[in-house]
């Protein structure tokens, strides 16, 4: 009898497909042998192995220029601030941890803020410090402090630092226009505060249309097409050695500077790096979880005592088919037909899957320890430590916050025309969205020992505005001090109102009951009377 395995090879059936047999077309280098019987690549499905377990990472799929561990390490190690911007601003808006993280710590702070006059000369009428006083008030209310304060630490966390320039409004007041980062530069301060310099090529290299150049630029404040145009003259020439044209000293006055602890790089671009390690678990644990799910549909063909096959190669081909066409529509199966022993091995223990997920959390573990806030913020499974790793937070941007209370006295300046004879001062309180009602009660107790009055719903999110504005109308307008009575009780009346609720009027001296007369006057009050005296 022929042997029927030489047939097979020598007629080239494929038969390990999970598809219908087809003949392989016959590679010369190995002898006649079929494609599917050549040796020289371990397959793993379509793939070689070696992609299986290298080609991870969601994240390099999308942008393989900035998802890159190596190029984000470069970045940071040539302190090339431009491309760790671009890379923080990718991450922000593909990894939600980073994007959470960095929210989290610019709107931690709530910017409640307040006003205090400072009466030098005791001789300056109220009214005038009033006037002052209500005129900060409207500058700050107009400027919208709590909205931009929280969106400037925002940027200053993403792109490690924040130019702005100072406009006067038409109505009055001022807001702040954004510059755009990669133009802008500090290199000295003037004042004591960062003399910022902007790049007027910003305008020639983002918008190629003249018409569209004037019309931005129209935008911009006056002093910037005064420069622009000492940069098409050719006057703006480089200040040293490497340095490119176009740099301009702006109006130290009229610019601003936010950066974090002195740095103008992202806070967490040492993040990132981690942030690739946990994308990368978590596909090759999704790639392990549906090679689990995977069967093999193994059919056998029988041989007879002499090890000959039963049945002939057109039988098994219809065999094969069959189960494929039956298991068609079957998700995670496929069919090998075949005439030799088959058994698979796994290569993980029975621990395998427990291992797994532990090396997950460990990833994530080192991603939160990176940058410096507990992961119990976000995904919470105990409370130890907590409160510590906020006042932490909190602490890492006090520092931005004295920035912005600098910035925030510069803005109501103009009021403080006399300073010798009375100034404003504004201050922002170290109010949290989780420490807010506490600081409130802690403002509330002080207000019983004098101390101010306003403090308790500015902690809890009123302006000084409001506050006088709806005290004024609730006591002076509808009169509710008169419609609205509290309770009584001993803690809310006067020395006349306990006398008047007894039925004997007022003492002379307009404390405590009226004196009773001799005649009502029992004979031991008498006595003791007389023993006074």
């Amino acid at each position: 009898m022929r042997n029927r395995i030489e047939e097979i090879k020598a007629k080239g059936f494929n038969l390990i497909r999970g598809s219908k047999l087809e003949e392989t077309p016959v590679d010369s280098g190995y002898q006649g042998m079929p494609a599917a019987l050549q040796f020289n690549k371990i397959k793993v499905g379509a793939k070689t192995l070696d992609d299986a377990i290298l080609n991870l990472g969601t994240l390099r799929k999308i942008n393989p220029q900035l998802a890159d561990k190596d190029v984000v390490m470069r970045a940071i190690d040539n302190y090339d601030l431009n491309q760790m911007r671009e890379i923080s601003d990718f991450f922000y808006k593909t990894s939600g941890i980073y994007a959470r993280i960095i929210r989290y710590l610019a709107f931690m702070y709530r910017y409640d803020w307040y006003v205090t006059p400072y009466m030098v000369d005791e001789k300056v009428k109220s009214e005038k410090v009033l006037k002052g006083f209500n005129d900060c008030l409207y500058l700050l209310d107009g400027f919208n402090v709590k909205k931009i304060l929280g969106e400037i630490a925002l940027k200053v966390l993403k792109d490690g630092c924040y130019y702005g320039y100072k406009v006067e409004l038409d109505g009055g007041g001022f807001t702040l226009q954004e510059l755009p980062v990669n133009y802008c530069r500090s290199r000295y301060n003037f004042g004591g505060k960062p003399a910022v310099e902007f790049n007027m090529k910003f305008f020639d290299e983002k918008f190629t249309s003249t018409e569209q150049r004037m019309r931005i630029l129209k935008m911009f404040p006056k002093e910037f097409e005064k420069a622009y145009s000492l940069y098409k003259q050719g006057k703006l020439v480089p200040d040293f050695v490497g340095d490119d044209r176009g740099w301009y000293l702006l109006n130290p006055e009229m610019t601003v500077k936010f950066n974090a602890n002195g740095e103008d790089y992202p806070a967490f671009i040492s993040v990132v790096p981690l942030i690739l390690d946990l994308d990368e678990a978590q596909e090759l644990d999704r790639k392990k979880t549906m090679q689990r799910l995977l069967k093999v549909v193994i059919q056998k063909m029988p041989l007879d005592k002499n090890g000959d096959l039963i049945f002939d190669v057109d039988e098994a081909q219809q065999l094969h088919n069959n189960a494929v066409q039956m298991l068609g529509r079957a998700i995670g199966v496929d069919v090998l037909t075949t005439f030799a022993d088959v058994d698979v091995e796994s290569m993980s223990d029975n621990n395998a899957a427990s291992a797994q997920t532990d090396d997950l959390k460990r990833v994530e573990r080192q991603l939160y320890n990176e940058a410096g806030v507990s992961q119990n913020q976000f995904n919470a499974t105990g409370n130890l430590a907590l409160t510590n790793s906020i006042l932490n937070d909190a602490a890492t941007m006090y520092n931005l916050l004295l920035q912005f209370e600098i910035f925030l006295n510069e803005l109501i300046s103009a009021q403080n025309k006399q300073p010798k004879k009375f100034y404003y001062r504004v201050q922002l309180l170290g109010t949290t969205i989780y420490n807010y009602q506490e600081m409130a009660k802690l403002y509330k107790e002080q207000t019983q020992l004098g101390y101010s009055k306003m403090l308790p719903q500015i902690a809890l999110g009123q302006s000084q505005s409001s506050i006088l504005a709806t005290a004024h109308f609730e006591n002076e307008v509808l009169n509710l001090v008169k419609l609205f009575l509290p309770p009584i009780m001993s803690s809310t009346m006067n020395g006349d109102t306990l006398q008047q609720l007894a039925g004997g009027g007022t003492s002379s001296d307009g404390v405590g009951r009226k004196e009773k007369s001799d005649a009502e006057k029992s004979d031991k009050t008498l006595m003791n009377r007389e023993s006074m005296n």
